[in-house]
């Protein structure tokens, strides 16, 4: 059994810094890519950040510049640093990770979510 386990959300005012983690933890024999998803209220789950297992990143247009993604292999662990934060990230935001589990079967898994609020 898998799991990923997020923390790090909250309220902060405009202009301010977050930083999410997540860490994956049970059975499991490596990581691929591992990303982060937002779904703001009456939109759809979309892609913020991701990273690869050599540490490639790639990120959506609107916190590029902003958010940082960066991976500790040795924690499993998956990192979120968000800067001048705007209301308009307000979302619950979600990990999701590739894992390659020691029976040897791959598949994504989510973490529950957190929210974060970006408001005056």
């Amino acid at each position: 059994q898998v799991q990923l386990v997020e923390s790090g959300g909250g309220l902060v005012q405009p202009g301010k810094s977050l930083r999410l983690s997540c860490a994956a933890s049970g059975s499991i024999f490596s990581i691929n890519a591992m990303a982060w998803y937002r779904q703001a209220p009456g939109k759809p789950r979309e892609l913020v950040a991701a990273i690869t297992s050599g540490g490639s990143t790639d990120y959506t247009d609107s916190v590029k510049g902003r958010f940082t993604i960066s991976r500790d292999n040795a924690k499993n662990t998956v990192y979120l640093q968000m800067n001048s934060l705007k209301p308009e990230d307000t979302a619950v935001y979600y990990c999701n990770a590739e894992i390659e589990s020691f029976s040897r079967y791959t598949r994504n898994y989510w973490g529950q979510g957190t929210q974060v609020t970006v408001s005056s």
